[in-house]
Parts: structure tokens; C-alpha cells; sequence
């Protein structure tokens, strides 16, 4: 559903060759020298083993969603397709290891069978777990961190091929450091996760003033477990989610509702909105307007995965930026004044969250509890202006780029944002001490050894 590698041809007798691959987005494309499809961590440390020996750079694709080139290579790609198993359950401790390469959406499955979940979720599931650790990948609520936090234990093969396997207690400085590693320590071929109970999600979604939403930003995201809001540049109200966790029993929405509410509006209703404003860009500030005023109240009980993610069908590009949560509604009112005066608006909403502080050297809300700021742009149209101009706002607050969404920062102006930094450099230099795991995306956001 979201394909990673496209325009592939098969050699008989030979791994898949392939010609082009891109990111979902659709926005990033390269040519690897060579594909792998692997299935286990001998098999990841036995190839690059012999890349390193050879002076190849190595890099892995999961589900392909980051917006950057984080994946790209013309060396060696190695694809998680294949690396799925669940390797091992402790009910009692509600600890949960798998093979990297697993879904989330699979992964909520699985866990809601032994009756456990992940105690926080982002709106999308298609990414592997180990790419949306890595890159820090977090939903909404004060109280709890992104999904990485959830680790407690990470088998990695690091950059001369060796298998290091890691804990707290076991290897300490590359387990803090790898938890987000944004594939510049190693290939994570397993991942012990720290579950709770499953649980229920009370979910009221309303339509009110965004300035009203503004201010009450604080108090909002403190008397709900989980608060976001969506809000259309050029109209005055936004959609409000607060979900609580609940014991009520599940009263999920009818077929057809969630057919109309997820597939047809959501999806393909606004899908062919987004077209139409590319192709006639005169008519985006009408659009945009549709767009907001079709946003619905509901009110439901479901599944936490169920209510935490959402299909999404539509392709864009996005940045999102994380700075501290109290500056969250003076930064979202600049953002408005910019989006007003843009050549071409913006035709998807702004996405707006809260997350925990932690203690790992490159989560974006490493040392700070956060709050999420994320633009959003139909794909094929015009969007450097606008994320140029969010970006400068989002300066002003030391804000942090989610590593997997476009930013244009560099080693020179990220170091300074992150106090645990010189941690990281340490533990890449001596997890991959070649460079084995380079590419140009790391180049300009770690600096070139």
C-alpha cells in the first residue's frame, strides 16, 4: 500500500535489480548499485561485513515514508520486507521482540491478540518499526513520549558487520544513542518493546475557533490523555481530537460511516479536491476553504490503534517541527499571518501536538516536553516558499526538524538545538568508524568525518 521501490526488474538466478527507487512521498528517488531483500541478522551482518570490507556504503528502506533521503543510496540497499517474525513474548513483563522489518499496523494486531498495544501512536501505521524509531516518529499527549521511548532493548549490526545486542544494562551508551539513530549507527534487525494493557480510546472530535483553541492550548493539553488539532490556512476554525483512555466498552463506528468519513471524504473526496487545486491554482484559496468547512463532529469508543491511526491515500510532502510547548500558540499564529500571504496556499491542514520530553541524544524532545507544528503540501505543488518560511519561524524557538520530514538545517545549526549531541558523534564514530552508513542527507545533518 505503500510501496518504497518502483520501475524493479528480475534477472533469473539474481536479487532483484532495481532501477529507480523512491519514498512514498514520492518526492525522493535514487538508484542503488544493488537491492537485498534480508531476512535475518546473520544474513544483514554478513553483508555488510563484506560492503565494508569493500568500501560500499550501506543503507536500509523500510516502509519508505520518510520525506527526506534519510534511505537514499547508490551503494547497497538493504529492504526489512522480509524481517517480520516475532521473535519473543514476556506476557508478564509486557515486553514484546520482533524482527525489525514489522509494520505498525501489523504490529497493533499482533499485540491486541496477547492483549496488549504501544501506549501512544502517530495517525499513520505503515512504517516499519524500526524506521519509525529511528527517526523519532511520536504522537500526542503530554504524558507520553515518542516510539522510541517504548525500547528497552535493540539488537544492531554496526558498520564493520559486528552484532552488538543492547540494553540498559547491556552496552548502556549504544542503546541510549540507537534508540533514534536516523540509520547513521546501524541496521536494527530486532527491537524489544516495553507494552501496556490494552486499552480503549474515548474519541470526541468538534469543530471550534481556532483562536479559541489557541488560547487554551495549555489547560487543553493537560485535561485530555491525547490533544491535537487540525486547522485549514484561510479559515477561522479547526478540528479538535481529544481522546481519552477509557474502560468503556468498544462502540466503534457503523461500515458505512467510517467508509464515508475515512475512505470518501478523507481520502478520495479530498483527494480530488487537492487536484483540482493543482491544476488550478487560482482556485486554492476556495478550495482550502471547502476543505475546512467539510470537517465533521464525531464522537466514538474504539481501539487505541484504531482511533490513534488513520488511512491515508493522499500524497504530500511535510515538514513538522518540534519546539517547547508553551511557545506553541504565538509560533501557530506567526505560521497563520505567513500562510496568508503565500503565492499559493496551502491545500492541507496544519497539524498541531503534544509529546513528553525523554533522554535520548537525538530525539527531537530530547530534554524537553514538545510541542508539533506540521505543514503540509498537496504533492506536485509549489512548496519552498512556505516550508522556507515556517522553518524561520520555527528558528526562533530552537525548534527541532522531525528527522523524517524535510527541514533544510545542517550539522551547524542542529548541534547547538540538542544538548546531548557530542553523545551521538561519539557513538557513530565508533558503531561506524568508515562511514559505512553515509549517505548525503547524513552528510549535511551530522557533518562529514
Amino acid at each position: 500500500m505503500y510501496p518504497s521501490c518502483v520501475a524493479r526488474k528480475r534477472v533469473a538466478n539474481v536479487a532483484d535489480v532495481v532501477v529507480r527507487v523512491q519514498n512514498w512521498g514520492r518526492n525522493e528517488r535514487w538508484s542503488p548499485a544493488a537491492v537485498r531483500n534480508v531476512r535475518s541478522t546473520d544474513e544483514v551482518a554478513e553483508l555488510v561485513g563484506r560492503a565494508a570490507h569493500d568500501g560500499q556504503r550501506v543503507k536500509v528502506i523500510g516502509g519508505g515514508h520518510s520525506f527526506t533521503a534519510v534511505a537514499a543510496t547508490s551503494g547497497l540497499q538493504l529492504r526489512l520486507d522480509a524481517m517480520t517474525d516475532v521473535l519473543a513474548v514476556d506476557r508478564a513483563r509486557r515486553e514484546v521482540t520482533v524482527q525489525a522489518g514489522i509494520r505498525l499496523h501489523q504490529l497493533n494486531d499482533l499485540l491486541a491478540q496477547l492483549g496488549l498495544a504501544l501506549e501512544n501512536l502517530g495517525d499513520i501505521d505503515r512504517q516499519t518499526i524500526a524506521g519509525a524509531t529511528a527517526t523519532a516518529t511520536h504522537g500526542t499527549g503530554r504524558r507520553f513520549g515518542n516510539l522510541a521511548t517504548n525500547i528497552v532493548g535493540l539488537t544492531l549490526v554496526d558498520g564493520t558487520g559486528e552484532v552488538v545486542t543492547c540494553r540498559p544494562d547491556a552496552h548502556p551508551e549504544v542503546f541510549t544513542a540507537s534508540r533514534v539513530g536516523i540509520g547513521a549507527l546501524g541496521v536494527v534487525t530486532e527491537v524489544t518493546l516495553r507494552c501496556v494493557e490494552a486499552f480503549n480510546l474515548h474519541a470526541r472530535e468538534t469543530i471550534e475557533p481556532l483562536d479559541d483553541v489557541l488560547a487554551g492550548f495549555d489547560r487543553a493539553t493537560r485535561e485530555v490523555d491525547h490533544f491535537e488539532f487540525y486547522w485549514m490556512p484561510g479559515t477561522r476554525r479547526c478540528q479538535v481530537k481529544r481522546n481519552r483512555r477509557t474502560d468503556e466498552p468498544a462502540m466503534p463506528p457503523g461500515r458505512l460511516a467510517y467508509v464515508r468519513d475515512k475512505w470518501l471524504a478523507e481520502n478520495i473526496g479530498f483527494g480530488l479536491v487537492c487536484r483540482a487545486g493543482r491544476s488550478m491554482p487560482s482556485l486554492a484559496p476556495r478550495l482550502a476553504r471547502l476543505v475546512g468547512g467539510a470537517a465533521t463532529e464525531r464522537e466514538l469508543v474504539d481501539r487505541s490503534d484504531r482511533v490513534f491511526c488513520s488511512p491515508r491515500h493522499v500524497r504530500f510532502v511535510e515538514m513538522e517541527y518540534g519546539i517547547p510547548a508553551h511557545a506553541v500558540p504565538e509560533a501557530v499564529e506567526r505560521v497563520r499571518r505567513l500562510t496568508a500571504r503565500l503565492a499559493t496556499p496551502p491545500l492541507f491542514p496544519i497539524e498541531v501536538r503534544v509529546s513528553a520530553g525523554d533522554d535520548i541524544p537525538l530525539s527531537t524532545a530530547s530534554g524537553r516536553d514538545s510541542g508539533w507544528i506540521a505543514v503540509h503540501q498537496y504533492r506536485g505543488m509549489p512548496y519552498l516558499e512556505y516550508f522556507r518560511g515556517v522553518e524561520s519561524i520555527m528558528d526562533d524557538y530552537d525548534g527541532r526538524p522531525h528527522w523524517g520530514k524535510l527541514h533544510f538545517q545542517t550539522a551547524a545549526t542542529l548541534a547547538p538545538r540538542y544538548p546531548r549531541w557530542n553523545e551521538f558523534v561519539s557513538a557513530r564514530d565508533r558503531l561506524d568508524p568508515a562511514g559505512t552508513f553515509r549517505n548525503d542527507y547524513l552528510d549535511r545533518v551530522l557533518s562529514v568525518r
